[in-house]
């Protein structure tokens, strides 16, 4: 399916990323750690071809990501989608207009000039806000909104281009714990019930373990761990992150304790669906 080999990436005398060999052989929910510099981005923006790689190969069911040129590049960003952190989202446009800008891949942007969207784009990308719990806010622009929501309004036009792959960039790093769980449950939902590969930098190792299916650990560049959560201790996260005997992981834990309000409302809208 998805096989990464050797991938390099150097920026003049310094390489970010450093031979990363990484083999997805059906799709799964993968979380990649590691503290800030380790080249969990670069390799994101590797497989995305937003970076082009220095040396190395990425292929996905038989095509040869890092060969394409052109146009082929912009078809691959419509099956690997990418979510950032800081959502990039167009503030001042209401919320089902962001989702379906999701759609210039296949359309090109004189659509989103003309705002003339297809009734069955419309209704399908209200179906994906009720998915996910905001269908509520799809008039609102999309600064009105929380944190939490804007980067569900992200998550929502990714699956407008209906990927294969999705790829989210430290997607909790700046959203509180409630807002943090209701982002990765509906990650989480994405792979169980559309079967999609889900890959996700992460910060917490909490959210890692409970929500990944596989982990992998990256430091100056290299993977140095890829296992299970369960194999994820915190002798291993110490080795991953440098850190000394005094680290303690619950100085990054995104846990709450009772189920939020934002989680189940999506859970409710899902079956409501």
């Amino acid at each position: 399916m998805l096989q990464i080999e050797n991938l390099t990436r150097r920026f003049g005398a310094a390489t970010a990323v450093d031979r990363v060999s990484i083999h997805v052989a059906r799709p799964t929910m993968i979380g990649i750690i590691g503290a800030s510099g380790a080249g969990k981005s670069t390799l994101l923006r590797m497989l995305n071809r937003l970076e082009t790689p220095t040396s190395g190969r990425i292929t996905f069911d038989g095509r040869d990501v890092t060969a394409l040129k052109g146009r082929q590049v912009r078809g691959w960003h419509a099956d690997c989608a990418m979510i950032f952190q800081q959502f990039n989202l167009v503030p001042r446009l209401d919320v089902v207009s962001n989702v379906l800008h999701g759609t210039l891949y296949r359309t090109g942007t004189l659509r989103a000039l003309t705002a003339m969207w297809p009734e069955a784009d419309i209704r399908h990308a209200i179906e994906i806000l009720a998915r996910l719990g905001i269908h509520e806010h799809a008039a609102k622009r999309a600064e009105a909104l929380s944190g939490g929501q804007q980067q569900r309004v992200a998550i929502a036009r990714a699956l407008m281009q209906d990927p294969k792959i999705l790829l989210a960039d430290e997607p909790i790093a700046s959203l509180d714990p409630m807002n943090a769980q209701a982002v990765m449950e509906a990650l989480r939902s994405i792979h169980d019930e559309d079967g999609r590969t889900v890959i996700c930098n992460l910060h917490t190792l909490d959210t890692a373990r409970r929500y990944c299916d596989r982990v992998i650990g990256m430091k100056q560049g290299r993977v140095v761990f890829d296992g299970t959560p369960e194999q994820l201790t915190t002798g291993v996260a110490r080795d991953i992150y440098g850190a000394g005997a005094d680290f303690s992981e619950e100085a990054t834990s995104t846990e709450i304790r009772e189920t939020p309000a934002a989680v189940t409302a999506i859970r409710e809208a899902k079956a409501a669906v």
